[in-house]
């Protein structure tokens, strides 16, 4: 079965596209940052008088993308077990990737994902992590 998959249990995405596309038994997530849903905020983010970020707390960001990439799996009929490969977007390599990796083993034990981590100057919302996900759908779903 091919198929687009939204939900309201992950952030509305900020741009015309889907949180997941179904494509036989391969599902293959849009990028998912860690904005909450409903509200839309971002977790950990500190902001100036005037608007402007100033710190941001990337443990907060990083345990609500995982859970915003588990609620579109979820919503997709897959688990967190079917993930295949996980792309990884970091603003802060340096500052921040220890962290992340502390998490990432924590909440991916026992889940085989091939894994990249990449390290940019910016991403399209202020937040310092997105996840890009590739999961293979049970058989049975669809």
């Amino acid at each position: 079965m091919n198929g687009v998959v939204r939900t309201d249990r992950a952030p509305t995405p900020v741009g015309a596209y889907p949180h997941a596309r179904r494509v036989g038994q391969w599902l293959f997530l849009s990028g998912v940052g860690p904005r909450e849903p409903g509200s839309q905020a971002i977790p950990g983010n500190l902001h100036d008088a005037d608007g402007r970020l100033i710190a941001y707390d990337i443990e907060a960001q990083c345990r609500q993308v995982f859970a915003n990439v588990r609620a579109v799996l979820e919503a997709s009929g897959a688990a967190w077990t079917d993930l295949v490969d996980v792309t990884v977007f970091l603003t802060d390599m340096s500052r921040d990737f220890a962290t992340y990796n502390r998490l990432y083993a924590e909440h991916f034990a026992g889940v085989e994902a091939c894994r990249t981590t990449v390290g940019v100057s910016t991403l399209p919302t202020p937040i310092a992590i997105e996840l890009k996900c590739i999961a293979v759908l049970p058989t049975a779903a669809g």
